[in-house]
């Protein structure tokens, strides 16, 4: 077995070194005249197409597709977490569907510290304490009511009867669920649900979900509020007590999503609709943008040592201000028309030295306010006419707290870690977070949720974004260089190789065969340092509208088996 892996690894060397090993053929995006639903789940997309065939806007798809994925991709799709939903619709008209989680009112400030003030392990990440109020029934709702075409119970049938009835496990499902199976197994509803007590389910197996069914239904009956005013709120809110959570019916009563205009941006002559606050990831990817609209990207050739140096520094930097000044809006002054600047962007990228890697520990927060006026998972979906929806939502974690409700078959979220528990102390991805995201009652945890829309010449050219906790937001930034610098099409821009650098720690993240050995030997020269082991990097899914002939393209992330359908 040993003589083995020195063998594969042997083989993975040669290969990294050869010209080329790390440009590995891409498939073509899937080709539709009408339209595409790109998502982690053949399953999921299939019951986005079909609503659309019946008659459904891509809003109504995206609704159907949201509450499927709570069924079919449990680490991340859900009914207990939250997410962000941009839509824009064929007029032009744009908005972004806000329905992240909100801490419970019996939240505060040092909630997860012991009586030394140091971080209490695991209670922000583990359990009934770590959950915000859920966001994803009341958002999908709200869009359908602003936007969508069909009626509710009609969007949420799908879901019931894929969770009544089961639907067969793929390969990446069956590994997931054993990989969590730690967690999982910590809490009875969950251990009994998806791990069949110890007996794991296996690839080609059926996992059917009694108590999910049936919450669904009572949602497709009684309408969406019956999530957070009727029995499955009573159910969440007794399981809570129970097990020392914070969630109330009150609070579940009291959650509402809110409406919030897209940030805007433009890179090379093209717009970029992205994520406001509570979410950093749009204003750390247009800053990003700023910088690296300064170079000639095309010139160096994708993923040469050169270009890359060039992306980790801005990266580095977008980080370091993220750290520093956001949160959410409705509660800190967020400096956001700073951050986005194209004059600060100036600023910054005179810090940047071409030859040499800045160490982390010498970039600092710059100075945004002096140009201010006074697992997760992620769907694409564009109609026949032109409406398209690029939606990122998430549990926080894989399986999120690990914890089920008892008797709603719903997985609660472990958002309450994307707080800040203590400045200065790192969060489950290593993030640094300021006071500006702090815990407070009501107030929504800042994300790097980065749904994004691309515009040419004012028309919808391409939409995607991704999972992956804080790597989010440099997946999205790859893809739109792949894309306009490099000249990509969408699958290929997915599929190619990516790194991430946050600023802290000083370390880039990798692919495995993604770079050869002389580009990672020429970062190391200029004093970039890389994480000793690679692994992937997200899981994205975008649409793109062919500018000529007005096709539909789709494309989903090979690194776990999505499929993109079209009709």
């Amino acid at each position: 077995m040993k003589k083995r892996t020195c063998q594969i690894l042997a083989l993975l060397l040669i290969l990294s070194a050869i010209p080329g090993a790390n440009r590995a053929a891409s498939r073509e995006p899937v080709r539709a005249r009408n339209g595409i639903v790109a998502t982690v789940s053949e399953i999921a997309s299939r019951v986005g197409v079909d609503i659309l065939r019946r008659g459904g806007n891509a809003i109504d798809a995206a609704a159907a597709v949201a509450l499927a994925l709570a069924v079919t991709w449990p680490s991340a799709g859900n009914l207990g977490g939250g997410g962000f939903m941009m839509i824009r619709r064929a007029d032009g008209s744009a908005e972004v569907i806000d329905y992240r989680e909100r801490a419970p009112l019996a939240a505060s400030r040092d909630m997860y510290l012991d009586r030394e003030g140091n971080v209490i392990k695991d209670a922000s990440t583990i359990g009934y304490r770590a959950a915000g109020v859920p966001g994803t029934v009341a958002g999908v709702a709200l869009a359908l009511k602003r936007h969508g075409k069909l009626r509710w119970a009609d969007v949420v049938e799908p879901a019931r009867r894929l969770a009544a009835e089961g639907f067969t496990i793929s390969y990446p499902l069956a590994r997931s669920l054993q990989g969590s199976s730690r967690l999982l197994a910590k809490f009875p509803d969950s251990n009994r649900i998806f791990l069949r007590d110890g007996k794991f389910f296996e690839e080609g197996e059926r996992l059917v979900q009694p108590e999910l069914a049936a919450t669904l239904a009572r949602i497709k009956l009684n309408g969406p509020r019956e999530f957070y005013e009727g029995k499955t709120a009573r159910l969440i809110a007794a399981d809570m007590k129970m097990n020392g959570g914070l969630i109330t019916e009150r609070d579940l009563k009291e959650y509402e999503p809110t409406v919030r205009k897209p940030l805007t941006g433009n890179y090379r002559s093209y717009e970029i609709l992205t994520m406001p606050p509570p979410s950093s990831g749009g204003a750390a990817l247009i800053e990003m943008l700023n910088m690296l609209e300064h170079y000639k990207l095309a010139e160096m050739g994708h993923n040469s040592s050169e270009s890359l140096h060039l992306m980790i520094e801005a990266m580095r930097r977008a980080f370091a201000d993220r750290a520093e000044f956001l949160g959410d809006a409705d509660f800190v002054k967020v400096p956001v028309e700073g951050l986005i600047s194209k004059k600060y962007a100036d600023d910054l990228v005179r810090t940047i030295n071409p030859d040499r890697a800045t160490p982390s520990s010498e970039v600092k927060a710059g100075n945004p306010t002096g140009y201010e006026p006074q697992e997760t998972t992620h769907f694409t979906i564009v109609d026949r006419e032109g409406n398209v929806v690029s939606n990122t939502y998430t549990l926080n974690g894989g399986y999120g707290s690990g914890a089920t409700a008892r008797g709603t078959g719903v997985l609660l979220n472990n958002e309450m870690d994307d707080f800040t528990s203590k400045p200065g102390v790192p969060n489950a991805y290593g993030l640094l977070q300021s006071e500006n995201n702090a815990i407070a009652p009501r107030k929504r945890p800042l994300s790097a949720m980065t749904p994004t829309i691309v515009l040419k010449d004012g028309k919808l050219f391409f939409a995607a974004g991704s999972p992956g906790g804080p790597t989010i937001i440099n997946t999205v930034l790859q893809i739109i260089i792949n894309v306009i610098d490099f000249g990509m099409n969408i699958q290929q821009a997915i599929d190619a190789p990516r790194i991430h650098h946050q600023w802290m720690p000083d370390q880039i993240q990798w692919e495995p065969l993604g770079f050869s050995l002389d580009t990672k030997r020429a970062l190391e020269k200029r004093g970039h340092i890389f994480r000793e082991r690679p692994g992937y990097i997200g899981d994205a899914h975008a649409v793109m509208i062919d500018p000529k002939k007005g096709i539909r393209l789709g494309a989903s992330d090979p690194r776990l088996g999505g499929a993109a359908v079209g009709y």
